[in-house]
C-alpha cells in the first residue's frame, strides 16, 4: 500500500527521487510547509542564499558544472520576482534547472492578496515551461514532467508553482512518484536524420577552407570527445562561441580561439574567408555573426542542433541536421571514416598556411607594463598559478569576462563558468558557490568587477556561513569597464555614469564577513598574492586588484560590421604602419 504524504512532503520526495543534492533558496510565508518538510530529512541539502537572484545563479553554476538538473526554491510575490533574472540567465544559456515557486492559497489567486503575482505569466518568455499545480495530487507527476523538461533536448529551466494551501500538512494522499515520463506533445529528438548528416559530409570532402564553429551545445551535450575526434580526422580549424570555450582543449593546435565580437583576428578572418561553415551546438548569437549580410559570404553552412526552432532563425542553412550533438557526431565520423574520399589535403594545408599568416598577428599581444596591473597579466598569471589544479574558473560580466575568455586557456568542458546571452552581471560569485558545492575539493574562483560584484556581494555571507573557500579576483579599474570603452569608442569619451564612484575597501569588507581579503596594486606583487590565497585551501579569499583604468579590450567587431572589420589593438595598428 502506498504511503500516504503531505503536498510538502511529496515535493521533498520528489525531490529525492531525482537524486537532488542540493536546493538553493531563501524562506517566506507561502513556501514554509516545503520549508518544514525540508527540516525533518537530512538527504537534500538545502542552501540558505541572501537573495533569490542568487539562489537561481547557484542553482545554474552547479547546473553548468555538473550537468545535473540544478534546484532553487524561493517564495510568492517579490521572492518569485527577485529570481527572474537568473531564470532568465538559465534559460538565455539553455542551463536545466527546476525553480519552484511559492504561490497564495488557490483560493485567493488573482484577488490581489498579499505577495501574489502572477509567475507564470512573467516567466512564460524565459521559460522552456512552467506549471502552476492546483492539487495536491498532481504534485509528483508535475515534478517528474518538470524534470525530464529541464534535462532533455534543448535544456531549460522550468518553473513549477505551488499554492499554499496544496502542501497544507493536514491534507495527506497515497505518494507514487511515476517511473517514466511520456508526454504527447513534448518528444524531443535526439538522432539526427542519416541522410542529412552523408550531405554534410559530401559538403566536408570538397571543402577547401572549412571552418568548425561550435558553440555551449557541446558543452551541453557531452560532445567534446566527440569533436575532438572528429577534428583530427579531418584537421579542420575550430572555433567556439563563449560559451563552448573548452570544448576543445585550447592547446590543440587547430583551436583558433573565440570568435566574435571579442575573438581572435585568425578565427574571424578564417570565418569571413572560409567556404564551408560547420555550426555544432551554436545559434548565431549577434555577438558572433556581426552584420549579417557580411556573415560568411562565400560559404555554405552545415548547422547541426537540437532545437529545431534554432535553425535558420537567424542565419539561412544549407544542410540542416536537428538531433543531438553527440550521437550526430559520431554518425558523421563514421561516413567519414567510411568514405574511400577525404579532404583535399593540398587545399588544406594551403588553408592553413592562411590561418597561420592570421595566427602570425599575435592578436591577443599587449604592452605590459612594471608599474600598473594590466588586466590580461592578471588572468595570465591566475593561469600560471592554477593551471596544475582541478580548476573551475566563474565570471560576472564585463572587461573582466572577456579577458578571461582571451586569455584563460580551457583544456577541459564545464570549467568555464559564465553568464553569455543574458550578461547578467552579480552571476559570478553566486554560481562559484554552486560550482563549489557540487566540487567540495575543486579549487572555485571568480573574476570580477567592482560594479559586478557589488550586485550579489551579500553572497559573501553565504559563503561564510557554508564555509565556501571560493578565491575571488576583482579586477578593479573603477569604471563599468566594457561601458567606458563603448563610451570611449562611440561616445567621444563622454563617460555618463560609467564611473563607480564610493567604492568600499573590498579588502575590508570581506574580512568584515569573516573572509580574508587583499589589495594588489604593484604588477610585482601580484604572483606572490595569487600563490598565498590559492594556499590557503580552506578560506574565501577576496582579491581586490587595482588595474589599468584604461585598458580596453582587443580585438573588437562594433556592432553592425562585419568579421573582417576588427579594431585592433593601438601597438598592433602602429607595428603596422612601422613595417
Amino acid at each position: 500500500m502506498a504511503v500516504e504524504l503531505t503536498g510538502a512532503e511529496i515535493l521533498v520526495q520528489a525531490l529525492k527521487d531525482e537524486g537532488v543534492e542540493f536546493v538553493w533558496g531563501y524562506p517566506g510565508g507561502a513556501v514554509l510547509h516545503i520549508y518544514d518538510a525540508i527540516f525533518q530529512q537530512k538527504a537534500v541539502q538545502h542552501i540558505l542564499v541572501r537573495h533569490e537572484q542568487a539562489a537561481t545563479h547557484a542553482a545554474d553554476g552547479y547546473a553548468r558544472a555538473t550537468g545535473n538538473v540544478g534546484v532553487a526554491l524561493v517564495t510568492s510575490g517579490p521572492g518569485a520576482t527577485n529570481a527572474v533574472t537568473g531564470i532568465a540567465t538559465a534559460y538565455m544559456d539553455s542551463i536545466p534547472m527546476v525553480v519552484i515557486t511559492g504561490q497564495v492559497p488557490v483560493p485567493f489567486i488573482g484577488s490581489d492578496a498579499f505577495q501574489e503575482v502572477d509567475i507564470t505569466g512573467i516567466t512564460r518568455p524565459c521559460v522552456k515551461h512552467n506549471f502552476l499545480v492546483k492539487r495536491v495530487e498532481d504534485i509528483a507527476d508535475t515534478m517528474a514532467k518538470a524534470f525530464y523538461i529541464a534535462k532533455t533536448g534543448r535544456p531549460g529551466p522550468v518553473l513549477v508553482d505551488i499554492p499554499k494551501d496544496v502542501t497544507d500538512p493536514s491534507v495527506r494522499v497515497p505518494y507514487a512518484y511515476p517511473k517514466k515520463v511520456s508526454m504527447r506533445s513534448y518528444r524531443p529528438v535526439e538522432k539526427g536524420n542519416a541522410r542529412q548528416v552523408r550531405k554534410a559530409v559530401d559538403l566536408m570532402v570538397k571543402a577547401l577552407r572549412p571552418v568548425i564553429y561550435t558553440g555551449g551545445g557541446v558543452v551541453l551535450g557531452e560532445a567534446s570527445d566527440e569533436l575532438r575526434k572528429l577534428i583530427k580526422h579531418t584537421n579542420f580549424p575550430v572555433t567556439n562561441t563563449l560559451m563552448g570555450l573548452g570544448s576543445v582543449a585550447a592547446s590543440d593546435r587547430h583551436f583558433l580561439g573565440m570568435l566574435g565580437m571579442h575573438g581572435t583576428y585568425e578565427a574571424n578572418m578564417a570565418m569571413h574567408e572560409a567556404d564551408l561553415i560547420i555550426a555544432i551546438g551554436a545559434r548565431f548569437d549577434d555577438r558572433v555573426t556581426g552584420k549579417l549580410a557580411q556573415f560568411c559570404p562565400n560559404a555554405k553552412i552545415v548547422h547541426v542542433d537540437v532545437d529545431p526552432a534554432s535553425i535558420s532563425k537567424n542565419v539561412r542553412v544549407d544542410v540542416p541536421i536537428v538531433g543531438q550533438v553527440k550521437p550526430v557526431l559520431k554518425d558523421m565520423l563514421k561516413f567519414l571514416q567510411e568514405r574511400k574520399t577525404a579532404p583535399d589535403a593540398a587545399a588544406l594545408k594551403e588553408w592553413w598556411g592562411r590561418i597561420n599568416a592570421w595566427r602570425s598577428m599575435d592578436c591577443l599581444s599587449y604592452v605590459n607594463s612594471d608599474k600598473v596591473i594590466k588586466p590580461q597579466y592578471a588572468i595570465e598569471t591566475l593561469h600560471k598559478v592554477t593551471k596544475r589544479r582541478d580548476f573551475y574558473l566563474t565570471s560576472d560580466v564585463g572587461q573582466h569576462q572577456m579577458f578571461a575568455a582571451q586569455f584563460y586557456p580551457f583544456e577541459k568542458p564545464r570549467r568555464w563558468i559564465n553568464s553569455g546571452g543574458l550578461g547578467t552581471m552579480g552571476f559570478g560569485l553566486p554560481a562559484a558557490m554552486g560550482v563549489q558545492q557540487a566540487f567540495p575539493k575543486a579549487t572555485v574562483a571568480c573574476v570580477t568587477g567592482e560594479a559586478s560584484i557589488q550586485m550579489c556581494i551579500q553572497e559573501l555571507a553565504t559563503c561564510s556561513q557554508y564555509d565556501l573557500p571560493i578565491k575571488i579576483v576583482l579586477l578593479n579599474n573603477g569604471y563599468m569597464g566594457m561601458v567606458r570603452q563603448w563610451q570611449e569608442f562611440f561616445y567621444d569619451k563622454r563617460y555618463s555614469h560609467s564611473y563607480v564612484d564610493a567604492l568600499p575597501d573590498f579588502a575590508r569588507l570581506a574580512e568584515t564577513y569573516g573572509h580574508v581579503g587583499m589589495t594588489i596594486e604593484s604588477p610585482g606583487d601580484l604572483e606572490a598574492a595569487y600563490k598565498e590565497a590559492f594556499s590557503l585551501k580552506n578560506r574565501l579569499v577576496f582579491m581586490n586588484v587595482i588595474i589599468d583604468p584604461e585598458e580596453n579590450v582587443y580585438p573588437m567587431i562594433e556592432a553592425g560590421k562585419g568579421h573582417h572589420e576588427m579594431h585592433m589593438s593601438p601597438h598592433l595598428s602602429a607595428e603596422r604602419e612601422l613595417a
